[in-house]
């Protein structure tokens, strides 16, 4: 009775599930990070009390939270108060700088921001934003009362897209149908994922990303022991699996390749069996990785496609990822899928064209007011793709990441699977740079493997003529230690150098 009261109090997000949580699994461990651990109940009761005393701050219905904070213990408790005030939470990346900070701030009409102490500097330019540490935070919160607040009509959770071409924007949903297209996703997650109440989750994709969120709501949800690090370590991912007998990795396709880039013998030394699901998002998994990952790990690889914009859209099963390697999966049920020519008109298997989702997830617009382009009720997601015969879809790259070289179109992603292909080749990203003569072409750069310091550029070029159409070929090739990508694992093409 007291979880059905909560969820009718504070819905299905968040707060509704620590809510919900407390009252059916109380003294079990919710929460552990390397400071704490909480139970259900010290979760409930600190949101309560950090709710009280952010209604006596002037927070409540209307009002906007940014949370600018990193893995811990202390970002649910914080995101659950704000959540249980009625406010809407803005969740922040932790890598943006203190420009990009105030410009999102200040669209987004964020009144309050809590933040990690140490992240206090991205502040002194960001005039205007009043903010709260985290250690203010958790003081208020020992001077209040833990008693459940009333109840008061759910805000918005306002999740920024990933900016790696510019700056990050807020999708927003209706508030009436948000419920229960939460719920028609959860769904069609556990009818593909198969997750169990009381498993220990270890959640590494970043809080602040979709997935992160998403996870943490799930696991208080099934009762699950929420596992938090603050920041992302190879070793001490497989040691904390190995200790806390994980069963649930939460991660992004980056963190499978760094656990695969430890040495053998380290993991060889750690017991992993414990782990039954690897549930992966955001961004596209580099070929080769899925069955690697496998066959060090086991056959425990979920990955999702989805967006900001349209949520959920495909899940690959293990199966799915040994059979047609490359594939993000078939569509979750209850969301409707196609490809679709310039025109909005399906095209049949194996063509390439547009990726369409029908959902109810489908965000109503961005909030600058802008929105995306929808045919029939159908969105398009902004990426490039095809089915196969099987239904099950592969991303071909983005829309707007296709350049016209010499009259030929050229989509980056194909040069880039390919030379991911190369065993010299670690990491790479392709893009299209201005060229007189040809409008665009195209320009390499490449991460060599600690084995490959003889790559050079010619080498890289001859790979892809090898392979593909001679217009295919890149004709600059930059090294780089590492590519720049931001905390989901998407490489930031803004921020690579611009020359050769």
């Amino acid at each position: 009775m007291g979880a059905a009261l909560a969820l009718r109090r504070f819905g299905n997000g968040l707060a509704g599930a620590v809510s919900s949580a407390a009252s059916l699994y109380g003294r079990d461990t919710a929460v552990v990070d390397p400071e704490r651990t909480l139970t259900f109940s010290e979760l409930e009761g600190h949101s309560n009390a950090l709710a009280h005393a952010l209604v006596n701050h002037g927070i409540g219905r209307g009002s906007v939270v940014g949370m600018l904070a990193r893995n811990h213990a202390g970002f649910l408790e914080a995101a659950a108060g704000v959540a249980k005030t009625g406010a809407d939470l803005l969740l922040l990346n932790t890598e943006m700088a203190a420009p990009q900070l105030r410009d999102v701030c200040a669209r987004e009409h964020a009144g309050l921001v809590i933040h990690d102490d140490d992240l206090a500097d991205r502040f002194e330019e960001a005039g205007g934003v009043r903010v709260m540490p985290m250690s203010r935070v958790a003081d208020l919160a020992s001077t209040h009362t833990t008693a459940a607040l009333p109840s008061v009509p759910p805000g918005r959770t306002i999740i920024l897209t990933s900016g790696t071409t510019g700056t990050p924007k807020g999708a927003e949903r209706d508030v009436a149908p948000r419920q229960l297209a939460t719920a028609v996703a959860a769904l069609g997650l556990f009818d593909t994922i198969p997750y169990r109440g009381g498993d220990t989750m270890l959640v590494a994709a970043p809080l602040f990303h979709a997935w992160g969120y998403a996870h943490a709501t799930i696991g208080l949800t099934l009762g699950c022991t929420t596992v938090l690090r603050p920041r992302f370590d190879a070793e001490a991912t497989v040691a904390t699996i190995a200790e806390r007998r994980v069963h649930v990795l939460v991660a992004v396709p980056v963190m499978l390749t760094r656990l695969l880039a430890l040495p053998e013998s380290v993991r060889a030394e750690l017991d992993t069996s414990s782990l039954r699901l690897v549930p992966l998002s955001g961004s596209a998994l580099p070929n080769g990785l899925a069955a690697a990952f496998m066959d060090a790990f086991g056959d425990v690889l979920y990955n999702l496609y989805g967006s900001t914009e349209v949520g959920s859209v495909t899940i690959a099963t293990p199966a799915d990822l040994r059979d047609a390697p490359g594939t993000a999966g078939r569509a979750v049920p209850g969301i409707e899928l196609r490809i679709v020519d310039d025109e909005g008109r399906p095209l049949a298997a194996g063509e390439r064209g547009h990726i369409a989702v029908h959902s109810p997830l489908t965000f109503e617009q961005y909030t600058d007011g802008t929105s995306r382009r929808a045919v029939d009720g159908y969105m398009l997601t902004g990426d490039t793709g095809h089915l196969d015969a099987a239904d099950r879809l592969f991303v071909d790259g983005r829309d707007d990441d296709m350049i016209v070289s010499g009259g030929e179109n050229v989509y980056p992603s194909e040069i880039e699977h390919l030379l991911e292909s190369h065993p010299d080749v670690a990491d790479v990203a392709v893009v299209g740079v201005d060229d007189p003569d040809f409008g665009a072409r195209l320009h390499a750069y490449v991460v060599r493997t600690p084995t490959g310091e003889h790559l050079d550029a010619d080498a890289v070029r001859d790979y892809v003529r090898a392979h593909l159409a001679r217009f295919k070929v890149p004709r600059d090739v930059t090294f780089l230690d590492t590519l720049p990508r931001n905390a989901a694992g998407k490489v930031v093409k803004r921020e690579l150098p611009t020359t050769s």
